[in-house]
């Protein structure tokens, strides 16, 4: 699984008929802190995730493992919306304010 931040939508009216009804975000990696790094790449959404929301993706044969994508053709699918993160025990980030102090 991976910490991203999602970063923008993907419209696409011509796809796998698995995917119709399915919102496409962009994605990038990030840090436990919400900064985004790396480069975007498409992922599923199945939680209603937002523009700008820090999501838990999951990837490869594990994006698949849902009933709402199982045998769909996709290699990342957000499984989660994350409220805040902590590293060595201080908070990192938090949902309601972007950034914890």
């Amino acid at each position: 699984m991976l910490i991203c931040k999602t970063t923008g939508t993907v419209v696409s009216t011509v796809k796998h008929e698995q995917l119709h009804g399915r919102k496409l975000l962009l994605v990038r990696r990030s840090g436990p802190d919400g900064k985004a790094s790396g480069e975007p790449f498409v992922a599923v959404d199945t939680v209603g995730a937002g523009e700008g929301e820090l999501v838990i993706v999951a990837t490869g044969s594990a994006a698949r493992a849902l009933d709402s994508t199982r045998s769909a053709p996709v290699d990342a699918t957000i499984i989660g919306i994350i409220d805040s993160t902590a590293v060595g025990g201080k908070p990192s980030f938090a949902k309601s304010k972007g950034m914890a102090s």
